[in-house]
């Protein structure tokens, strides 16, 4: 009995360190906000949030970069903001749809809004 309360215990560590393993990574990720006419400081700093979350889903992938930049944003609308960034691939290749050992350079993150009240959300990204 003793025996198969261990074994069942080393296959939760195991797979808890299999599925840690493959979410995408922020926790390093050097941000850098460029001064802005158009958003304050904590709506960029919210969206930035917002993209560390959703990176969390690039499963084999580690944020290295995540910046705003007004003259990259080219966006008129005051409920629309674009993040750009830096990462790297791990050997898996992400999902599949990345080449393996890679580093995406520029990667762009257009959020939304509904208003200013509002919460951004990521409405799409890539190149």
């Amino acid at each position: 009995m003793k025996r198969n309360i261990f074994i069942v215990g080393i296959l939760i560590v195991l797979l808890s360190i299999m599925f840690y393993s493959q979410v995408g990574k922020t926790n390093n990720v050097q941000v850098s906000v460029e001064q802005s006419t158009k958003f304050s400081e904590e709506e960029i700093n919210e969206a930035i949030v917002t993209v560390k979350k959703k990176f969390k889903e690039f499963r084999g992938c580690e944020l290295t970069e995540l910046w705003y930049s007004e003259s990259s944003n080219g966006m008129k609308d005051e409920n629309t903001m674009i993040l750009l960034s830096n990462f790297k691939v791990n050997s898996s290749g992400g999902d599949g749809s990345f080449e393996p050992n890679s580093t995406q350079s520029d990667w762009n993150w257009i959020l939304r809004r509904d208003s200013k009240n509002d919460n951004w959300r990521v409405d799409s990204w890539g190149y």
